[in-house]
């Protein structure tokens, strides 16, 4: 196991917090998990600002209804988390933060946010999928060209848990995304193209490849063990202003695919070109799907064969930086959206009702809150 090396934190001296939370810990049964954070309340993952190293881990208590922020630096200091917090999971007694662009992937206790070691040497590692407590798989892009812009093909890096080390990289298309376990297959959204990979999870080779349409970014099983896949159509952008020209655009869709055959069963196509969909979420009884376009959160029956005509949440024609993350509570259903500011201040997750889509409430987190993990 690589060992973390402490070094003097350069994390922002003040970051906004609403309350500090006090818990109690766990009751007196043996078996309960122990620490401040083991229970009743949700992990919230903060981008932070692009090459300031100043992402961080906001706590939300259920029993006090306060927020604690900066959480990992409160347990770790001064130890740094890194730079982009881009994906956050939990599996088993551990949390794992995925540090983009740190190149590695940070892991804690979750119980108590202790860092526990890291696995490092990655190459812009975007998203994390435990197969297990020995075993996972983390998307990373490859070959940025900053001439052009453009990348070559990614990987998908399989990590021994135990170890934290990197045993085995598969190459897979270009700027893989979100990933799916779903029995004994790996599904890997490569949004730099028109593929998702599926991976064979005992032998970590390649079974095949899924044709979709243009740029899918993520990916969520449904209770029928459906996978469902948001891409996001062409964007074409404007070469002075850098806007997206919904014109020259091709629209977004949701693809469903059996997870038996590997063949896609329907694609839903979205009407217009420049939104796209994208942070697809199902609720608890997987009877149905969050995902966000054009600025609001729409849910989609699973078993129809429409888009639905209507959002659930609807703030506005534009909101800035829309809802940079969507979570369901598994118990409540409770949507909870988390909303950018910008990407240089503390941004706001704020609760929804998942029948009306009201706001039930808001608190300040840190910047750019892009995940949620439920305790």
């Amino acid at each position: 196991m690589k060992k973390i090396t402490r070094f003097r934190s350069y994390l922002l001296s003040a970051a906004f917090a609403f309350g500090a939370i006090a818990l109690s810990g766990c009751d007196d049964e043996t078996d309960s998990p122990a620490g401040e954070y083991a229970r009743n309340g949700v992990f919230i993952s903060n981008e932070g600002a692009f090459t300031k190293s100043n992402a961080s881990v906001s706590f939300y208590s259920h029993d006090s209804k306060l927020v604690e922020n900066e959480s990992f630096k409160k347990v770790n200091a001064p130890l740094v988390l890194g730079d982009v917090l881009q994906h956050m999971v939990q599996q088993g007694d551990r949390l794992y933060l995925v540090m983009n662009n740190s190149g590695k992937v940070v892991a804690t206790n979750a119980n108590t946010l202790k860092a526990e070691g890291e696995i490092a040497g990655l190459e812009a590692p975007r998203y994390f999928a435990a197969l297990n407590d020995d075993k996972a798989y983390v998307t990373e892009w490859l070959g940025y060209d900053p001439a052009t812009y453009l990348y070559g093909n990614g990987r998908v890096a399989v990590v021994d848990l135990k170890t934290l080390t990197v045993t085995k990289t598969v190459t897979v298309g270009v700027q893989p995304e979100q990933l799916v376990i779903a029995g004994s297959k790996l599904y890997v959204a490569n949004s730099g193209g028109n593929t998702v990979t599926v991976i064979n999870t005992a032998t970590d080779a390649i079974e095949t490849t899924i044709t979709v349409n243009d740029g899918p970014n993520s990916l969520a099983l449904d209770r029928n063990n459906v996978l469902w896949v948001s891409s996001q159509g062409i964007k074409a952008y404007d070469p002075v202003d850098w806007s997206v020209s919904e014109e020259n655009s091709t629209p977004g869709s949701l693809a469903k695919i059996n997870t038996g055959s590997n063949a896609v069963m329907s694609t839903l196509t979205f009407s217009r070109n420049a939104p796209a969909p994208g942070k697809l979420t199902p609720n608890p009884n997987g009877d149905k799907l969050y995902y966000v376009f054009n600025n609001k959160v729409w849910v989609q029956d699973v078993n129809s064969s429409s888009l639905p005509t209507k959002p659930l949440i609807d703030r506005g024609t534009y909101v800035p930086y829309g809802f940079n993350g969507l979570g369901i509570e598994p118990a409540s259903g409770t949507i909870y959206a988390g909303k950018a500011t910008d990407y240089a201040s503390n941004g706001w997750v704020v609760r929804y009702n998942p029948q009306s889509g009201a706001a039930v409430d808001s608190f300040r987190v840190g910047i750019a809150p892009n995940g949620f993990v439920f305790r």
